[in-house]
């Protein structure tokens, strides 16, 4: 692992335990963790093998990302604070990851972390060779789209999630305002 790496995965974590901090969905929100991985993406998808069961491990890795993604999504706290200003519903949302959510997150960038590390020490090798040969993995290269459409899916999916639920609440939020006020007495 070059020293880019280890900044990558220390930059991703940083960003959910910053989350941990109610802040409010921005684009800046959306887009930074977006952008980070589409780096990571252009830098180590240049190659996606296919040969044997290559494509079998990175479907599962990235359906394990997805997973968690969801999960982490639907672990992150969204509510939506303000209100009606001048008969207009106005307002923000605000997210902040749950334990659940940054637990989830951990584990899978330890996870990922962990696996690059153990992969490139003699022992970790010589098992990564063994498991993939028995496996039909056809090389390293797998492993690395693997590991990396893990993340892809985890970060876009649990940031869909995130942006789902928020416009879900707005929209809430909004149709609530524009409701007529219930006024006992009244005759329509």
């Amino acid at each position: 692992m070059t020293t880019t790496d280890w900044l990558i995965d220390i930059a991703l974590l940083l960003i959910v335990l910053r989350q941990m901090r109610e802040e409010r969905l921005t684009t800046r929100t959306i887009l930074l963790p977006l952008g980070m991985i589409a780096w990571a993406a252009s830098n180590y998808l240049t190659n996606i093998p296919t040969a044997g069961n290559d494509v079998l491990l990175a479907v599962v890795f990235a359906a394990t990302g997805v997973v968690f993604g969801l999960a982490g999504g639907l672990l992150t706290r969204v509510r939506q604070v303000g209100g009606q200003v001048d008969g207009q519903a106005g307002g923000h949302v605000l997210i902040k990851a749950s334990g659940g959510a940054a637990a989830l997150w951990i584990i899978s960038m330890g996870f990922r972390l962990g696996f690059a590390v153990w992969s490139t020490h003699p022992s970790g090798a010589a098992h990564l060779t063994s498991f993939s040969a028995a496996h039909n993995i056809t090389s390293g290269q797998a492993w690395v789209v693997a590991l990396l459409l893990m993340a892809v899916g985890e970060v876009v999916v649990r940031l869909g999630t995130i942006v789902i639920r928020g416009q879900l609440l707005q929209a809430r939020v909004d149709r609530d305002a524009n409701k007529p006020a219930h006024r006992p007495a009244a005759y329509v």
